[in-house]
């Protein structure tokens, strides 16, 4: 059964962009396994899975980190240079090294399949352990120090990165390519919390920010 909250913190919010990305990973993984047994890159779907990194994990997702929590939490006393804040930057980067590995590997046809496995699985790793770090570590941190004031201006910063970054629809978009590419892939989706009062506005369902 879903839960309903009259109004979502920006930590909860982030939190469920984390349970779509699981599920990319997951559908990521299956593409990688597929082609490292000899069943051949499905291409179509490994090109929608970076689209889907790229664009919600990457720009959207730790762009609301880097430009608004982060940023908050070192006004608010955390270190830039040092400590979780430092380790999380750190690993976008890694991260985005990853994704254009993939890119790289694709864009040079059948030959680089090896390659693109191998930048696959070091991203899953990578990202299922960032998560679980910010949602076991640093979104508790985070709660202990943000007032709902500041929560609340959490939440307009990611509204501002949702229409003005991306553009209107793209988080829609992308929300409903996760949906196929679960389907198609044979990945069970998680269930998406409904968040009334999000940044997003996605309506019953579908939950806010994904």
């Amino acid at each position: 059964m879903q839960s309903t909250k009259s109004q979502a913190t920006a930590t909860e919010i982030l939190k469920s962009e984390h349970d779509v990305i699981l599920v990319v990973l997951d559908c990521l993984e299956k593409i990688a396994g597929d082609a490292s047994a000899g069943g051949g890159l499905d291409v179509l779907s490994a090109q929608e899975v970076i689209e889907v990194l790229g664009t919600f994990a990457d720009r959207c997702h730790h762009g609301k980190e880097e430009g608004a929590l982060f940023p908050m939490l070192v006004a608010k006393g955390l270190p830039r240079d040092v400590g979780p804040v430092a380790v999380m930057l750190g690993e976008h980067e890694q991260g985005r090294a990853e994704i254009a590995g993939m890119r790289a590997a694709l864009a040079d046809g059948p030959a680089a399949t090896e390659r693109f496995v191998a930048h696959a699985r070091g991203y899953v790793e990578l990202l299922r352990d960032h998560i679980a770090k910010e949602n076991g570590v640093l979104f508790p941190m985070a709660d202990g120090m943000l007032d709902a004031g500041e929560q609340a201006e959490l939440l307009a910063a990611f509204e501002h990165v949702e229409t003005d970054d991306l553009g209107s629809g793209v988080h829609e978009r992308l929300l409903a390519l996760v949906d196929r590419l679960a389907a198609r892939l044979g990945v069970v989706a998680r269930e998406r919390p409904v968040l009334a009062g999000g940044c997003c506005h996605h309506g019953p369902g579908r939950g806010a920010c994904g």
